[in-house]
């Protein structure tokens, strides 16, 4: 019992690890066109193209959706 505890707190604790790499856009409506936009997870800006949901390579937690965007272009 003891070790189906520690291996579940073990995965709670990576699956918090993979989640806090984003944050949430709030929906808002544009200005320019009045059209409203959805509200969205993304992953937090830094230097690089290679951990973003859409880049060839990797998945949307939230959506599922393979990335398309060649990283290196």
């Amino acid at each position: 019992m003891k070790k189906t505890i520690i291996s579940f707190l073990l995965l709670m604790a990576s699956v918090h690890y993979a989640y806090a790499a984003d944050t949430y856009t709030k929906g808002y409506v544009k200005r320019s066109t009045g059209k409203y936009v959805s509200g969205y997870h993304h992953t937090k800006p830094n230097h690089t193209k290679l951990d973003n949901y859409s880049t060839k390579g990797n998945v949307n937690p939230y959506t599922g959706k393979s990335g398309t965007v060649n990283p290196n272009k």
